[in-house]
């Protein structure tokens, strides 16, 4: 058996991805659940996450053979800006359930951002259904968009599969701007598009069914100048949130992590080359890993006292000692 480990935490739309391990190694064992935690008045709810989390995690410990489990990262989505409970209950939870004694709560573009880069100066674009940019000269945090995709979010999947539905919509009343294969294929998927307003307006979920409409968009690019201009137009608003963020000075580095990116070189060429114009000192590099990756990497460099990234209480908050 092994005296003491880590218990590294993604908490995302589709639930919880966790991690066992011990510092300096691969995690041993990987689980999750499918249920998102929930939100409230209160923000993210600490007793839904923990819930979820404590039986995951003690399976898992038993699994790997780790007696104790002494070290957390819970990297969670919506942090920034509704985690205020989970930063005043959590680390005692986890003291009380699981004897943790070190705890660095992230926002999920921190851990984007450590599991694609590391502790390295850069930025890093994540982008799915939303976008966000996160960026850091080792002194402090910057973020970029995040704000949802009423009132942001652009160039993430449902600002593209708005705007391909806009255009589809154009076609369909004979206005300019309006793309007939995209109306072919939202007609495909959704029905007469008479018919979207009723479809998405009521629905809670209206960014993710926005966001399925993005990969028609990059399928009709090569052959629909519309579709290839809304992809221009979502490289463009990724690459200014990217030079919001990134340092200024030295040559920091810019990668991009996210299920938005598998869309391929629709998406990705004309990204390239608007990072390249708008962002000429960075130096573009593949992601290393995913946000489970980086509360790993987090949950290692805390464990051995060398976290060297920046403390901001709504992007990374680390808490030692709590004994509940």
């Amino acid at each position: 058996m092994t005296a003491a480990g880590y218990l590294a935490v993604d908490s995302g739309g589709s639930g919880l991805r966790v991690a066992v391990g011990v510092p300096g190694r691969e995690p041993s064992a990987r689980g999750g659940t499918r249920e998102p935690v929930r939100t409230g008045a209160r923000g993210i709810d600490p007793a839904h996450l923990m819930s979820q989390l404590v039986p995951v995690a003690r399976s898992l410990a038993a699994e790997a053979g780790i007696v104790a489990l002494d070290t957390a990262v819970v990297g969670a989505a919506g942090f920034a800006s509704l985690g205020d409970a989970l930063r005043a209950e959590l680390p005692g939870a986890l003291a009380r359930e699981l004897g943790v004694r070190a705890v660095a709560l992230a926002a999920d573009a921190v851990t984007a951002y450590v599991g694609a880069l590391g502790s390295r100066p850069g930025a890093v674009l994540a982008a799915g259904t939303g976008l966000i940019a996160v960026g850091t000269d080792l002194t402090g945090w910057r973020r970029a968009d995040g704000w949802g995709h009423l009132l942001g979010d652009c160039g993430g999947g449902a600002w593209i599969g708005r705007a391909g539905l806009e255009a589809a919509l154009r076609a369909h009343d004979g206005r300019d701007g309006g793309s007939a294969p995209l109306l072919a294929c939202a007609e495909e998927r959704f029905g007469p598009v008479r018919g979207l307003p009723g479809l998405l307006y009521p629905r809670a979920d209206r960014a993710a069914v926005l966001a399925s409409f993005a990969p028609e968009v990059a399928a009709c690019a090569a052959r629909d100048r519309v579709a290839a201009e809304i992809l221009r137009a979502a490289a463009r608003h990724m690459a200014d949130s990217a030079a919001a963020v990134c340092p200024p000075g030295g040559t920091p580095e810019v990668a991009l992590t996210g299920g938005l990116f598998k869309m391929g070189d629709p998406l990705l060429v004309p990204l390239r080359e608007e990072l390249a114009r708008g962002l000429p000192h960075a130096r573009q590099v593949p992601a290393e890993g995913d946000p489970l990756h980086g509360a790993v990497r987090l949950a290692t460099d805390l464990a051995a006292d060398r976290l060297t990234l920046p403390g901001e209480p709504a992007l990374l908050c680390v808490i030692r000692g709590r004994n509940g």
